[in-house]
C-alpha cells in the first residue's frame, strides 16, 4: 500500500537523535500492518531501523528482545538444552495467521504495540514473565509486565511518542515446564484462544489466557489446583466482558473453549510432575 500522505521519513541512527514527537507521526519497524492499509492521518515516519538493535541478547539472568527482531530471528534461536520452555517460541510463532515472508520482516514489538487479542508474541512474553522498557517521549524510561502492557483489544499503556525498546523474559521462566494450546474457527484462521500454562519447580502453577480475551490474564496457583478449583478461578477472575468478540469467535464459545483448554493444560502439567 502506498502511504501518499508521508511527506517524509527520518532515520535516526541513536536515541539522541530521535526527532520530537508530533501528530502525524508514526515508528517504522517491520511496517507488516502499516503497509496493508491507508493510514491518512500520517505525514512521517521514523524508520527504527539504523539503530541496529541486537535482535536477541542472552545475558546471565535476561533473555533480551528488542522490538525490532523479526518473527524468524526469533523462531531461529538456539536454545540451551535446559530452557524447557523452548518449545513455546515455535508454537507461538506458528500461531500467527502470516505466512514466511511476513515473518521475515514483521517484529516482536509491532506484535506488542498493535495489541491485537490473539498476537501470538504476546501469549509468548506474557506467558513467560516478560517486561516491556519503554523509552519515554520526555525521556527516562518505564518497566512494564507484558501482562500489564496491554489493557484492550488494540489498547495499551503507550502515550503519543513512547517507543517500545525491548522485552526482556527471565532466565528462570523459561527453565520452567510448559503446556501450550491454542484453537482456531478455520484450520489456518486467527487464534480464538491460546492459553498457556507452566509448571514451577516449586509447584507454582501459573495460567496465562490469551487470545478468547480482550487483554492477557494471569491465573497463579501456589499448588497445583484440581479441575473444580481451576474451573472456579477462571469464572471468578474472568468476566464475561473480558471475552471477545468479533469473526473469529463469539465469546460464550471462546469462554467454553478457555475452560476446556485450561482443563487439558492442568491434566498434561500434572502427569509431568514427579511421583
Amino acid at each position: 500500500m502506498d502511504l501518499n500522505t508521508i511527506t517524509a521519513v527520518a532515520h535516526p541512527q541513536t536515541r539522541a537523535q530521535l526527532p520530537a514527537w508530533t501528530a502525524g507521526d508514526a515508528w517504522l519497524a517491520g511496517g507488516t500492518w502499516l503497509f496493508s492499509e491507508p493510514q491518512t492521518q500520517l505525514t512521517r515516519l521514523i524508520d527504527l531501523t539504523d539503530l541496529k538493535w541486537p535482535a536477541l541478547t542472552i545475558t546471565e539472568g535476561h533473555l533480551s528482545i528488542a522490538a525490532t527482531c523479526t518473527i524468524a530471528e526469533l523462531d531461529g534461536l538456539t536454545c540451551p538444552s535446559d530452557w524447557l520452555a523452548a518449545p513455546l517460541i515455535n508454537q507461538c510463532c506458528r500461531a500467527f495467521l502470516a505466512s514466511f515472508k511476513i515473518w521475515r520482516t514483521a517484529t516482536i514489538g509491532g506484535n506488542l504495540c498493535m495489541s491485537l487479542p490473539a498476537g501470538p508474541m504476546i501469549s509468548l512474553t506474557a506467558a513467560l514473565d516478560g517486561v516491556c522498557t519503554i523509552w519515554k517521549t520526555g525521556g527516562g524510561e518505564q518497566k512494564v509486565p507484558v501482562v500489564d502492557f496491554v489493557t484492550g483489544n488494540q489498547r495499551n499503556r503507550l502515550m503519543p511518542g513512547d517507543l517500545l525498546r525491548q522485552i526482556d523474559i527471565p532466565i528462570a521462566a523459561l527453565k520452567r515446564r510448559t503446556a501450550f494450546r491454542q484453537i482456531s474457527l478455520a484450520p489456518v484462521g486467527r487464534s480464538a484462544a491460546l492459553l498457556i500454562g507452566s509448571l514451577d519447580a516449586d509447584g507454582t502453577l501459573v495460567l496465562t489466557v490469551t487470545a478468547s480475551t480482550v487483554r492477557p490474564i494471569r491465573l497463579s496457583f501456589p499448588k497445583p489446583p484440581d479441575a473444580s478449583t481451576l474451573r472456579d478461578a477462571i469464572a471468578q477472575q474472568i468476566a464475561d466482558d473480558l471475552y471477545h468478540t468479533d469473526i473469529h469467535g463469539q465469546p460464550l464459545w471462546r469462554k467454553h473453549m478457555t475452560l476446556r483448554l485450561a482443563e487439558e493444560i492442568r491434566s498434561e502439567l500434572l502427569e509431568a510432575m514427579p511421583s
